[in-house]
């Protein structure tokens, strides 16, 4: 049922206010493809769990919010290897799939706890935390093309995976992800890749799948805000890429300046950290700041108006950029 002038403030994490013209929940493919049929010259934005995009206006057109549900293991795999694959709808609570493959011994996307979202954004955004990104665990991705009304299947190759980037990110008005096939490993060995990670399990003499989620979950909620009690959108700003020069003239006033080497030229560097040497780590103005605990991420203390934090985020990289000349690139999608 098509619903009009709907309140889209609890469908985005910084609970910012904004009407839609037309929305719709549809539970399947057929409703998916019959709502595009039935308004082919409105405007439309598909969301997921809303927690990487704001409002910042009303929005003409038609928003829709897909709950299409249900995860199966695809049978024709051997008992005796050790991959599993799993076929996700896209609309299914992406912590809860973690959970889920976790209980059921699979591993693979332990490190990537805890993380709001749909399974259907995972792949969009290339979401990563703790060493670990999703396209390393993404088989296939399954689609509705907007254009043609056609499933189409995308290989991980065809994502085009990138830094919080893909296929599908780029192409945001064409692809409707239906489900994504994710290949799994029923044999579990830590592999230590992130600092924090290692250190909140450093007591354990040989981690298991469980203990890695579990500890995952700790360091989140201790250095992150939970978006239900201060509305955010987790990280709001992209790691930057800078060149070996860059990088050696901010170690001259700043030695501790985290690098992560990318090839002979470039090297990725925290956006957190230079946030906080531009000042703004937990510095507020009005009812939009950064938070105490971590500079990447921007929260909400009660405006209701998206240009509140854009204004915010615009003194953020003016800030960075005459201190640094790095110019910062949101990761949020800003409607």
């Amino acid at each position: 049922m098509y619903q009009y002038n709907i309140q889209l403030k609890k469908y985005n994490s910084f609970r910012t206010e904004a009407v839609a013209k037309i929305f719709f929940e549809p539970e399947n493919i057929t409703q998916l493809k019959q709502c595009l049929l039935d308004f082919p010259n409105e405007k439309k934005l598909l969301i997921g769990s809303g927690c990487n995009l704001f409002f910042t206006k009303d929005f003409d057109g038609l928003v829709i919010h897909p709950q299409i549900l249900g995860v199966r293991e695809i049978s024709d795999v051997s008992d005796e290897s050790d991959d599993v694959y799993l076929e996700v709808m896209a609309s299914e609570d992406w912590d809860k799939l973690v959970e889920f493959c976790v209980d059921k011994g699979y591993s693979g996307l332990e490190n990537l706890s805890y993380i709001p979202s749909t399974v259907g954004a995972a792949p969009v955004q290339n979401i990563g935390a703790y060493g670990a990104e999703v396209k390393d665990c993404v088989h296939e991705v399954i689609a509705l093309d907007t254009n043609t009304l056609d499933v189409v299947s995308f290989s991980n190759a065809e994502c085009e995976f990138a830094y919080r980037d893909s296929v599908f990110k780029r192409n945001a008005d064409r692809y409707i992800i239906i489900s994504v096939v994710f290949m799994l490993k029923r044999s579990f060995t830590y592999v230590a890749k992130y600092f924090d990670l290692n250190k909140e399990l450093e007591d354990v003499v040989v981690p298991t799948i469980e203990d890695v989620r579990d500890a995952v979950i700790r360091v989140r909620q201790r250095k992150l805000p939970d978006h239900l009690e201060l509305p955010n959108c987790g990280s709001f700003f992209k790691n930057p890429y800078i060149t070996n020069k860059e990088a050696d003239k901010i170690k001259e006033e700043y030695p501790d300046l985290p690098i992560y080497p990318v090839n002979d030229n470039l090297v990725k560097t925290s956006a957190a950290f230079l946030i906080d040497r531009a000042g703004y780590k937990g510095k507020q103005l009005g009812q939009v700041g950064t938070y105490p605990k971590q500079a990447l991420i921007i929260v909400n203390y009660g405006s209701p108006d998206g240009n509140d934090i854009v204004y915010f985020k615009n003194e953020i990289q003016k800030a960075v950029f005459e201190k640094f000349s790095i110019e910062l690139e949101p990761e949020v999608r800003i409607l």
